[in-house]
């Protein structure tokens, strides 16, 4: 349960560790520091038992979006600055296109996303304007089209079928097929993740929605932003270093993220829950994917005790941090809450907010919430649920 406080007493601490046996979250409660809880807590974006819910403020959201992005150009672009850079300093090129990916990924996932939901900002005017400056500066579909088509994605009658934006790209762009034997699915988001042909078709379609919509203004705005950042880059003798800083991170590595982001985000039910397309239908639909694995058992005071742990915290600040912060970003992991609950402002908060919904029974739904741990795992399952489902339960 929650409380309203900093801290929670040894028996409520109690119970709830007995209560959360099996969740990794809450055995890292049991067996770590308090120090390290709030770190565990976004790295796995799921909380510790009685942890409270803090307050966020969407500009946060905003704000570190935009640090993630500049910092890491700036980051990456180091070993340039340098006159006779040593080896080591081109190690942080990668880390620089990692954070600029994650603070781009944040503007996809949660600012433009939840824009197109009115509540980023206060005003509609305010989001339909910061979503249409997303959508033509990073290459994404003109603002008001994915939130005609987003919307639909909501329904559940539109939910997996041909007018489903899920559907379209799991289908329609990664050329994924239900029925296909799972080994086959993944061959395919493995050609897929390295395939120039495939991240080339991408980004024309990128391109094509977000500078060539239709829409005067807000294509020449995009125009006249692309047309700018190359014209400078040019004029100043910097065209390698804005492809490598800028457009790799803009294109590629959003593109991979991208993939796997979506791939996990919905499941297959069977053809009955399908059929029905009811508020049971969109619980089998979802679930959570968290980053991180179950500690060890064993403590740290033997040599193999010691192994466990470090391997343990190794796989935890390279695997899972990478995941978090390349994939898994922002509130992607609690996509299932978001479907519950697609209107509310409390998903600046969402890793406390599902937790406390799933823990009053997700008033409204007829299921609570499931649970996956590890992006692997995650989109390992789906594709299996891919796998069991006949094209003709889709309708296509």
């Amino acid at each position: 349960m929650y409380v309203s406080g900093d801290r929670f007493t040894a028996d409520e601490a109690l119970l709830s560790q007995e209560v959360h046996a099996g969740d990794p979250r809450a055995r890292m409660a049991a067996r770590l520091p308090r120090a390290v809880q709030p770190f565990l807590t976004w790295l796995t974006a799921k909380p510790a038992p009685g942890e409270a819910m803090p307050e966020h403020p969407a500009w946060k959201f905003v704000v570190g979006a935009l640090m993630l992005t500049l910092g890491g150009c700036g980051l990456g672009a180091v070993p340039f600055l340098l006159a006779s850079p040593p080896l080591v300093a081109w190690l942080l090129l990668p880390l620089g296109w990692l954070l600029t990916s994650s603070g781009l990924g944040l503007f996809q996932v949660v600012i433009f996303h939840h824009c197109s939901h009115g509540t980023v900002f206060a005003s509609r005017e305010r989001n339909r304007r910061a979503g249409r400056m997303v959508s033509a500066f990073l290459l994404f579909k003109r603002f008001e089209d994915y939130q005609r088509e987003h919307m639909m994605h909501h329904s559940a009658k539109k939910l997996l079928t041909e007018e489903d934006e899920f559907a379209d790209f799991v289908l329609g762009m990664c050329r994924l097929e239900a029925g296909l034997p799972r080994a086959e699915l993944w061959r395919r988001i493995a050609v897929n993740t390295v395939s120039p042909m495939f991240h080339w078709r991408f980004l024309q379609r990128r391109i094509k929605a977000a500078l060539f919509s239709g829409d005067r203004a807000h294509d020449w705005m995009g125009r006249a932003f692309w047309g700018g950042c190359i014209g400078l880059a040019a004029a100043t003798g910097t065209l390698l270093e804005f492809a490598i800083l800028w457009l790799v991170p803009v294109t590629v590595l959003l593109q991979i993220a991208t993939i796997y982001r979506i791939l996990c985000e919905h499941r297959f039910p069977e053809a009955e829950s399908i059929a029905l397309r009811d508020k049971t239908f969109v619980c089998h639909a979802t679930t959570g994917v968290f980053a991180g694995i179950a500690p060890p058992d064993a403590g740290a005071g033997t040599f193999n005790g010691l192994v466990r742990w470090a391997g343990w915290w190794l796989n935890m600040l390279t695997v899972q941090l990478f995941v978090r912060l390349f994939v898994l970003v922002g509130d992607a992991p609690c996509h299932d809450f978001h479907h519950r609950r697609p209107a509310t402002r409390k998903w600046t908060s969402y890793i406390h907010a599902r937790q406390q919904d799933s823990e009053a029974g997700s008033p409204g739904f007829p299921l609570g919430y499931t649970e996956c741990w590890g992006l692997y795992e995650a989109v390992d399952q789906n594709l299996a649920t891919l796998a069991a489902t006949t094209p003709a339960t889709l309708g296509r």
